[in-house]
């Protein structure tokens, strides 16, 4: 399908850094980052699109799929007209969507999905002393029950399982989320860098190795 956008996907349990490694890369020239929190959070409560998420989420209802795509689709497109986003130069970089297998089979037509960096979290444990400690550092209390940390690692198993299934193996690769920040980005570099390569010049108009 043409004018798809050229996209890695960053997949990981709540707290394994997929926001961190995407920010990061997303200050790199020729990586452009979007997460979808960042969707919800610029849109426009007045328009029609607007109040269309508020009227589910004042109801403390689950956004559909179907608004949520189209709610990415319209911030994509600004993102391009500002140029902010430049799709002929940069990887797109998602975080926090697809979510489920519907929004990734409904998503396929406007991404090209070169690479998936899936953060992976052996174990779970520490990865539950992880995001307490993060709670409190940060002030999220609601975020420091082990009882509700431990059942949004269920759901995210339960829902991201089948959307990694939908993409093929081959453009998977698996990272553990559980050192620094800075060993994770190294790893992720490892993978990124040369799918870039692979696909546009480097941002200094050089293609490297040439």
């Amino acid at each position: 399908m043409p004018n798809r956008y050229k996209t890695i996907l960053l997949f990981g349990a709540p707290g394994a850094g997929k926001g961190t490694q995407g920010k990061i890369l997303g200050q790199i020239p020729g990586y452009y980052h979007l997460a979808c929190g960042d969707v919800f959070r610029s849109l426009d409560t007045n328009s029609d699109l607007g109040k269309e998420f508020l009227a589910f989420s004042s109801r403390g209802e689950l956004v559909p799929d179907t608004l949520t795509i189209e709610m990415w689709r319209q911030n994509v497109h600004a993102q391009t007209v500002l140029s902010l986003y430049k799709p002929n130069a940069d990887l797109l970089i998602l975080d926090g969507i697809p979510r489920n297998l519907a929004q990734a089979e409904a998503m396929d037509k406007h991404l090209d999905v070169l690479q998936v960096i899936h953060l992976v979290c052996p174990d779970i444990d520490e990865m539950v002393t992880r995001m307490k400690r993060r709670a409190l550092k940060e002030n999220r209390l609601d975020d420091a029950d082990e009882k509700v940390i431990r059942r949004r690692f269920e759901v995210y198993d339960a829902e991201t399982s089948p959307v990694l299934k939908h993409y093929d193996s081959s453009i998977i690769k698996e990272i553990n989320a559980l050192g620094s920040p800075a060993d994770v980005l190294q790893h992720v570099l490892e993978v990124v860098v040369p799918v870039q390569d692979g696909h546009f010049n480097n941002p200094l108009g050089q293609a490297r190795g040439g």
